[in-house]
């Protein structure tokens, strides 16, 4: 049965250290979060607590109507897919796959027919009785994860799980894992540092900074429409230009930066603009053309990126990072003017 997972006001403590800050969040039955920041944020912190790994120091765990908050980690019947795989080197890919089932009793025509089963869905039916050693780290991931799939948990949790592999595996790994996960219906928590790993496998993404979620979207919201300053650089929007408006002109506002640069800011593209706002351009969001309006700059240096050419540029405003054509390039020390693009600008609140 699919059920729910739901984390209410989660603290935790290493020491006199607090990691976790009354974190709360919801994944609904049958979807895939991931909990996504740097190291030192909380997210694997948090997969420990839910795991029975760590106690924490106060808040409620709950998977559908059981509480799992005191519960032994054993008892809480959560499959979980790890960074190193985590496979008994002793045992065969089949043995491996059919552990959990032995724990749980299962009979031994069974445990192994429905390992076999499993190792089939992920591809590796042929190798059921190759050692650990014998196999590539991709092909370890697919039994980790099969081992993980067998017992048929109401919670799938992967902790970093495809960091050991390189990135054209990662790609093709976590495609599998979406496909799995979403053939199976499992609900998942899933804990990574890398965005667009995140940002595939997810149906939402929570952002984390010093144990606290800082913003839970779908990667499409995030991407476009981050709450915050802080959501905004962890998700590439290079330029947080501060602004003030200066005048109102029915859908129109003129809007003033550092060093006096002035720019027309239509609210039908942008939306709702408040007096004081920063403006936050990707460097793609941000045309580097030889004249017109925008914001005065000088060109620094220029960086080959294959489908454009980057600049590093001082303006009044500050220093700004703009992606310009490969057709027109302009040779550093150049005079130009940056406007903003606003399909890859957003308006933030500056307390946000």
């Amino acid at each position: 049965m699919t059920v729910s997972l739901t984390i209410e006001n989660l603290s935790a403590h290493y020491g006199t250290t607090q990691v976790l800050k009354d974190l709360s969040i919801s994944v609904a039955a049958g979807e895939l979060v991931s909990l996504l920041g740097s190291s030192g944020c909380g997210k694997t912190t948090t997969l420990r607590l839910v795991a029975g790994f760590l106690q924490p120091t106060s808040g409620r765990i709950r998977l559908g109507d059981r509480d799992l908050t005191t519960l032994p980690a054993h008892a809480r019947d959560i499959g979980l897919v790890f960074q190193n795989y985590a496979l008994f080197p002793h045992l065969s890919v089949l043995d491996n796959v059919a552990f959990g089932l032995k724990q749980r009793g299962l009979a031994k025509p069974d445990r192994a027919k429905r390992a076999m089963a499993m190792l089939e869905r992920v591809g590796l039916a042929p190798l059921a009785d190759r050692l650990p050693a014998a196999l590539s780290g991709g092909q370890k991931q697919r039994v980790a994860l099969a081992r993980a799939l067998v017992i048929k948990p109401p919670l799938l949790m992967f902790d970093e799980p495809l960091s050991n592999l390189d990135a054209k595996l990662r790609i093709d790994m976590r495609v599998e894992i979406r496909q799995l996960q979403r053939a199976n219906g499992t609900t998942s928590l899933y804990v990574t540092h890398d965005q667009e790993e995140a940002f595939s496998i997810s149906d939402r993404v929570a952002i984390m900074n010093a144990g606290r979620i800082l913003q839970l979207d779908t990667p499409e919201v995030l991407y476009q429409k981050p709450a915050s300053a802080f959501v905004a650089r962890f998700v590439g929007f290079e330029n947080l230009i501060r602004m003030k408006v200066v005048d109102r002109q029915a859908a129109t506002v003129t809007a003033e930066a550092a060093g006096g640069t002035r720019l027309h800011l239509s609210q039908d593209l942008f939306g709702p603009i408040k007096d004081d706002f920063i403006l936050a351009c990707r460097a793609d969001g941000l045309a580097v053309r030889r004249e017109g309006e925008g914001i005065p700059a000088v060109l620094g240096t220029r960086t080959y990126l294959g489908r454009a050419y980057q600049y590093k540029c001082e303006t009044a405003a500050g220093e700004i990072t703009a992606n310009g054509p490969l057709s027109d390039p302009l040779d550093a020390g150049a005079r130009a003017v940056l406007a903003p693009l606003p399909e890859q600008c957003c308006i933030l609140d500056p307390e946000g």
